[in-house]
């Protein structure tokens, strides 16, 4: 498809203003390397709060949830608890507030904080920055075929060559990503943090603007008749047994050749066995989400508001404002693409890539100036992910390996300027990696259910467990990164069959999850119980000023007898009430615009409801204690010298 002359002039205007703001914000962001990553803490929580949401407003995950919603239907909704999306509600209860209490600038150098900084400290502020920057090269990676795969759907084809295309089917693809990519790092590389917020507010008012826009057309062109007239039976039902139980051949419409491809999807999946795949899914994502942010974006966003108190309020407005207009956007893609099948995959129906249904739909439905519009919003949700990305990188490389290793002493601007070169070897990398991924599901799958069940364990036990140590943490890392990359390399060759069967069938990344997790266990107990606990000084300072719940009691004695006045966290209870009820709270953000595009009125209302009712706890139990919560400044412990 060619864009009208209109089109193309509104996503050039966007792409010219994006970049001014970055060089415009430079200075202010070029002071020292605290501006730069952080934006100096001067930045309002609701600012930071839609900054994020836009991050995570990314183009391939958007794809990705049309795809799940148009073939699982309303039991996609839990599908992303694989990642999982309720992480976010432990952070906006209790995590956020803990982490910026810590007052660094990375997760890396966090490690400090709990650690110490002798060997074992050392170790593990090493193995973290590396985890880092594999997440933030996968994430560069998932993005990059994302925007790929929508931009040279629209765009003229670079290379036409029959012989070049049939060697290299998705080249054009590729250089139209790299391109986009290379206009962002531009902004991002020269304005920090500061600019990395601006242009992503800027983006979000653009999203959500074509979000609504999408679900008015959707709504609109199809009648809910028609709607139905497409759909298999349980197909607008969030509840599940142990089968999914949705079988697209029952469908009765012109289309129903075609979308018994469908049961060839959802058997390719894994997700057949729906019951065994949520109990995994559930297993997996509490441990996940009690392990805190991973070092990217997300905790970089934490790390830049101005209190702990902000911190909270930042992660709950990401829920508020990504849901519900994303899944309002997501509800209209579908439906069109539902009503549409056979138009959108005239000449490639025995093997249709859904993943780009999106530009399909937008091409067949929306007019010149809207479509422009459009297209901006979703480079904009491409540009606001990536930029997110790449900002938390060079925090990595410059703060945690260049200033603490390297150059102790350096200017100011020396950092800044070294930051500039780290981030563009990381979009180098990411982009390289990108050639080689075939899908956004493959990438996403291994990132979220592989890669980071080596992260969970030895960051969940860093909160709660006061004897875990520096040599836990780097041993439970080694111990879980490593069978991840090694479990990646086995399966990509097939010499563990079992992991494609059992016991989810044709799901790998999940089916190794348990073992990732259990050799990560391993390492932290066995690096942490065969060598020394933390020095006593290094717990009571943490344990005094981030002040997490958990097995701290022999800390905490000590920090009483030092400050007779310290009341320990005793919000356990009330931290796993609001965190219950904030899952129950953030489903029907995204239930809900579904059921609205649906007009299924009463499933809408119910969730109405439920929304009315969980928000009414939070507020009593939740917004209005966070002062007493964590309206105080921390201190700085006092330690007698006999006590040290």
């Amino acid at each position: 498809m060619h864009l009208h002359i209109i089109d193309l002039a509104i996503i050039l205007l966007y792409l010219i203003t994006t970049i001014f703001i970055g060089f415009y914000i430079s200075k202010r962001a070029s002071k020292d390397i605290k501006s730069y990553f952080l934006g100096g803490n001067s930045i309002p929580w609701y600012f930071l709060g839609i900054s994020d949401a836009s991050g995570m407003f990314d183009i391939a995950g958007t794809m990705l949830l049309v795809y799940w919603l148009a073939v699982y239907g309303m039991k996609s909704m839990w599908i992303p608890w694989i990642w999982p999306v309720f992480n976010q509600i432990f952070l906006m209860v209790y995590l956020s507030p803990w982490l910026r209490r810590s007052n660094v600038m990375t997760g890396a150098e966090w490690m400090k904080t709990r650690f110490g900084t002798d060997k074992g400290a050392t170790l593990s502020h090493f193995i973290v920055v590396i985890f880092a920057l594999i997440s933030v090269i996968g994430f560069l990676s998932y993005g990059f075929k994302g925007i790929g795969k929508f931009a040279a759907a629209f765009l003229p084809p670079l290379f036409t060559d029959p012989a070049t295309l049939a060697q290299y089917p998705q080249i054009n693809a590729n250089v139209y990503a790299l391109i986009l990519m290379a206009i962002t790092t531009v902004y991002v590389v020269k304005g920090g943090m500061m600019s990395v917020v601006a242009t992503e507010v800027l983006q979000y008012c653009i999203l959500s603007v074509s979000a609504i826009a999408i679900g008015i057309i959707a709504m609109v062109h199809v009648s809910p008749e028609t709607i139905q007239s497409v759909l298999p039976d349980g197909w607008s039902n969030m509840t599940f047994g142990l089968n999914l139980n949705i079988d697209w051949t029952t469908v009765h419409s012109t289309a129903a050749s075609k979308v018994t491809a469908f049961n060839e999807w959802i058997k390719n999946d894994g997700y057949s066995m729906f019951g065994l795949f949520f109990g995994m899914m559930v297993f997996k994502g509490i441990f996940v989400a009690a392990a805190g942010p991973a070092p990217n974006y997300d905790m970089q966003r934490i790390l830049s508001t101005r209190s702990p108190k902000e911190a909270a309020k930042m992660n709950s407005l990401v829920s508020v404002v990504l849901n519900p207009t994303r899944y309002f956007m997501v509800a209209g893609l579908t439906v069109l693409a539902l009503t549409n099948f056979d138009n959108l995959y005239k000449s490639s129906i025995t093997s249709p890539d859904f993943e780009a249904i999106l530009p399909e739909v937008l091409s067949l439905y929306v007019p010149a100036g809207l479509l422009g519009l459009l297209m901006a919003g979703f480079i904009a949700a491409f540009m606001s992910n990536f930029a997110a990305t790449v900002n938390a990188a060079p925090a990595y490389i410059v703060n945690d390996i260049y200033k603490r290793y390297v150059n102790p002493n350096a200017e100011p601007k020396k950092y800044v300027r070294m930051s500039y070169i780290a981030s563009i070897a990381v979009v180098v990398v990411g982009i390289t990696m990108g050639f080689f991924v075939e899908s956004i599901n493959q990438i996403a799958l291994w990132i979220v259910a592989s890669l980071w069940g080596g992260y969970t364990a030895a960051n969940v036990l860093k909160w709660y467990w006061w004897r875990f140590n520096g040599y836990g943490y780097f041993w439970g890392m080694v111990a879980g990164i490593s069978t991840s990359l090694i479990l990646l390399v086995l399966e990509y060759f097939n010499l563990i069959p079992f992991l494609n069967d059992w016991p989810i069938p044709a799901n790998p990344n999940m089916n190794s999850f348990p073992i990732i997790f259990l050799n990560s266990i391993l390492g932290c107990l066995l690096g942490t119980l065969l060598t020394k606990p933390e020095q006593d000084e290094v717990l009571m300072r943490f344990y005094y000023t981030v002040r997490p719940w958990g097995f701290w009691k022999p800390i905490s004695e000590k920090v009483m007898r030092c400050d007779p006045n310290f009341v320990p966290n005793k919000n356990f209870k009330s931290d796993m009430l609001n965190v219950v009820v904030g899952v129950c709270w953030q489903i029907t953000l995204m239930a809900t615009p579904v059921f609205l595009v649906l007009r299924d009125f009463f499933s809408l209302i119910i969730c109405l409801l439920i929304l009315l009712i969980t928000t009414t706890i939070l507020k009593f139990n939740w917004w209005d204690k966070l002062d007493a919560k964590y309206g105080q400044q921390s201190t700085e412990l006092i330690i007698p010298a006999s006590k040290k």
